[in-house]
């Protein structure tokens, strides 16, 4: 029987040509856990038919894996701006990896994916949300078990401290977090408990950023992604929802047109004045009409005093017959006025 063999300085080659291969998406199939148009890219792969995902291989070092929505976004439109909400269930064996992500890529990252950190670092257009659980802490990042916000750099911009909610990333526990941004406000917040327990009022970090001026309209692709490092460390997502919420333009923060807007909050406030300067002035009227008609009405009570004291008024008995003999008196009044023009020395 003929064998055959690969010659050794062959290996090196093939080993190469697998590492640069482009790594290949695989659909995952729709459940009532996951959200519609999901890819899996890496070592990502679905277990227990198909209920959840494990992002990395403890067989392969180092492993990474992504769960990518394959359906592109755009934060910034001439019509509407977006503001999304996620909420995503996970667990982190207790081993020292990298944790997890949440990342915004631009459409063309899916080839770009690597096998280190997060898969991003050789792509340094991204924005990310990391739950960190590396005790090799970049700069910014002050311990491994933390939440941190990533700008085009593996260094965080904000970091909280996990452990301030009592709870560790990698203890294997089911976490349910939440991420939420709102492009009015321009304001990103992100929640995590324990999984079962109710959504937590306070957000555990909460970082001001501005993603429509961040993608300026570019599309872009929203993920779940994991590295091992070199270690063991597994990463298992189990529910994972993203939902975009589009804001009316007159509820914008700032408007497009800011001189437009200025102009026409000035015309408002001038209509709004004369309505005011109408309504003092109808005001004012009434009030001196009141003030006429009582000076009027003190002229003709002062008129009337006057001219009734000025009058006198006499009674004089007239003595009156009655057939029956009998006499009896009747008063006359006479009114006297005090005239001086016919009085004659």
């Amino acid at each position: 029987m003929a064998t055959f063999s690969i010659p050794t300085f062959t290996i090196p080659i093939l080993l190469i040509y697998l590492s640069l291969k482009p790594i290949s998406p695989i659909p995952l199939p729709n459940t009532p856990h996951f959200g519609p148009n999901l890819l899996l890219i890496g070592d990502a792969h679905a277990i227990n038919s198909p209920s959840s995902v494990q992002l990395t291989d403890p067989k392969s070092s180092p492993s990474s894996g992504l769960l990518i929505r394959s359906k592109p976004i755009k934060f910034r439109t001439s019509t509407k701006p977006l503001s999304f909400s996620t909420d995503f269930t996970f667990s982190i064996s207790p081993q020292n990896g990298d944790g997890l992500a949440f990342i915004i890529v631009p459409a063309d990252f899916s080839p770009k994916f690597s096998r280190e950190r997060f898969g991003l670092s050789r792509e340094n257009r991204f924005f990310a949300v990391k739950f960190d659980t590396s005790v090799n802490g970049n700069v910014g990042d002050r311990n491994g078990n933390h939440v941190g916000v990533d700008v085009g750099s593996l260094h965080s911009v904000k970091v909280s401290n996990v452990s301030a909610i009592n709870l560790v990333l990698n203890s294997g526990i089911k976490l349910h977090s939440w991420v939420d941004y709102d492009s009015s406000s321009k304001r990103l917040e992100v929640r995590l408990c324990e999984f079962g327990n109710p959504r937590p009022y306070d957000p555990l970090l909460a970082h001001g950023i501005d993603l429509g001026e961040m993608w300026r309209g570019e599309k872009v692709l929203v993920g779940l992604s994991s590295s091992s490092g070199n270690s063991m460390q597994r990463t298992n997502v189990y529910s994972w929802k993203f939902k975009l919420r589009s804001i009316p333009n007159w509820l914008h923060s700032q408007p497009v047109n800011p001189q437009a807007f200025s102009s026409e909050h000035d015309q408002e406030k001038m209509v709004d004045q004369k309505k005011l300067c109408a309504l003092r002035l109808f005001s004012r009227l009434i009030f001196a009409t009141g003030c006429g008609l009582l000076a009027a009405f003190a002229v003709l009570f002062l008129w009337t005093l006057f001219a009734n004291g000025s009058s006198q008024v006499a009674v004089i008995p007239v003595k009156c017959s009655t057939n029956s003999g009998d006499f009896r008196y009747e008063k006359i009044k006479l009114v006297l006025e005090d005239s001086l023009d016919g009085v004659k020395n």
